[in-house]
């Protein structure tokens, strides 16, 4: 492997993904992707989104709570309504015939959170004070708890810190709830999901650099879309 990306909730944005990796140079056969989970829901593209990340070599994928909502759909059939308002209609329409089965094995296998070199990799957040592995799949792919105590921390003291992580990167809160539209960083933790999944750019890290690249926002991208009500 080459470099290390990682990417925020891409919901479904294709054209975006492709700015992103372009602008990277990222190199698929040697380089890895990190995605934090969410490439499903909202923009059309979610097969094409799929597809792509289902054929690198070196990714690595998240839980996040929007697949969380889709394999419930995959097993039993039945898509919830909360779903289905909060984008999972693009997902359904993505696939009249059923989900392929490389798509659905890379929601199948997507791990709960990633632990390397003292830097964790989660979609939603955890409890700092509770040991990871101790944490349900739920918790970490909902969590909001940690995202709010660092930004309730943000320009009170650089130095401060929440967990005893080098680096924590998480999806799931848009940085745009907070008027950024670039990825964030809190102390150790940095929020990578600037709001791809609605008015927001899709941004993606090298975590050995910190060099942030952004795909245009998908709003910009696609027609006007009706999939999702809220964040």
């Amino acid at each position: 492997m080459n470099r290390t990306f990682v990417i925020g909730d891409i919901h479904g944005a294709f054209l975006s993904l492709q700015q992103c990796f372009e602008r990277a140079g990222f190199d698929a056969s040697a380089d890895r992707l990190i995605c934090l989970g969410d490439a499903c829901d909202g923009w059309p593209d979610v097969a094409e989104v799929m597809e792509t990340l289902s054929s690198l070599p070196h990714l690595v994928y998240i839980l996040g709570n929007h697949d969380q909502w889709a394999l419930e759909w995959i097993r039993t059939g039945n898509p919830s309504q909360a779903w289905l308002m909060q984008g999972g209609t693009a997902c359904v329409n993505a696939y009249p015939e059923g989900m392929p089965e490389p798509h659905r094995q890379l929601l199948e296998n997507a791990r709960p959170f990633f632990l390397e070199n003292d830097r964790l990799f989660v979609h939603g957040g955890f409890d700092p004070g509770t040991p990871l592995e101790e944490h349900d799949a739920d918790m970490l792919a909902w969590d909001r708890e940690l995202i709010q105590q660092a930004m309730e921390l943000a320009g009170q003291n650089e130095d401060t810190r929440l967990t005893g992580f080098t680096e924590v990167y998480v999806g799931h809160t848009p940085t745009i709830r907070y008027g950024s539209d670039r990825p964030i960083k809190v102390g150790e933790i940095w929020l990578m999901d600037t709001g791809a999944g609605w008015t927001g750019p899709l941004s993606m890290m090298d975590i050995g650099t910190h060099e942030i690249f952004q795909g245009d926002s998908p709003s910009s991208l696609y027609p006007p879309s009706s999939g999702r009500l809220f964040i």
